[in-house]
């Protein structure tokens, strides 16, 4: 049964821009796959669709056999409960330390605060940054935040992680140090999105890649290159 399961599913936002065109794949559990093509060519949307930031105008997506088309809003928190996000710009609290963010996700579903600090402390390990537990994000590098947000993203062992131009901000070197990262994750059994512009990673990695234009898949190989100029 496939984790991810998009239907002929169409996006028009009010101003009547088509973002997704009938859109229909399928993501099985356990992939890594890269979401490529030209900047406004729906990849955005396609992810934000996943985790119900947007909902689809027409057609049925399929997250855990959960149909996100007929989704009750009050029900959203629950279905992102398995879904892991991470953004370009990172998202954390800057008021609150390394600590603090990745337990903020575990306290807002209400886990045993000794549950809580067990498991900040694992990913605090996996993402090499327990040393900075008590550093605010301000005091941190580019790489540095991006590791917090990834390990915020994973605290609740996420069926999938999404991941939106997650080396988009930061130097090749550092890039790099966050493909590693989402490689081991991807090791532990979690199924990774990864929306990029980073043509050397897609090539260099290879992994299934999506290729999206104009709201449509135009390409998707089990072991694909980038192969649009950037």
């Amino acid at each position: 049964m496939s984790l991810i399961k998009l239907n002929d599913v169409w996006k028009v936002y009010p101003n009547n821009v088509k973002a997704l065109n009938g859109m229909t794949v399928q993501i099985e559990k356990g992939e890594f796959v890269y979401v490529v093509g030209p900047s406004g060519a729906g990849k955005s949307t396609f992810i934000r669709l996943i985790y119900r930031e947007e909902k689809a105008t027409k057609g049925d997506i399929f997250v855990n056999n959960i149909n996100l088309s007929t989704l009750k809003h009050k029900e959203i928190p629950k279905l992102r409960r398995n879904i892991g996000v991470v953004f370009q710009d990172f998202k954390l609290l800057p008021s609150l330390t390394v600590h603090e963010n990745i337990a903020f996700a575990l306290e807002v579903i209400e886990e045993h605060p000794s549950d809580i600090k067990k498991r900040v402390n694992e990913v605090l390990n996996l993402v090499k940054l327990k040393s900075k537990a008590k550093f605010l994000p301000s005091e941190l590098s580019g790489g540095e935040q991006q590791r917090v947000a990834i390990a915020r993203a994973i605290a609740n062992r996420p069926d999938v992680l999404i991941a939106d131009e997650p080396t988009g901000n930061l130097d090749p070197e550092t890039a790099w140090t966050i493909m590693d990262l989402l490689e081991s994750i991807h090791s532990l059994g979690t199924t990774v999105i990864m929306a990029t512009h980073n043509k050397e990673i897609v090539n260099t990695l290879k992994r299934r890649v999506i290729a999206i234009e104009n709201g449509r898949i135009v390409r998707d190989e089990a072991r694909g290159n980038y192969g649009y100029e950037v």
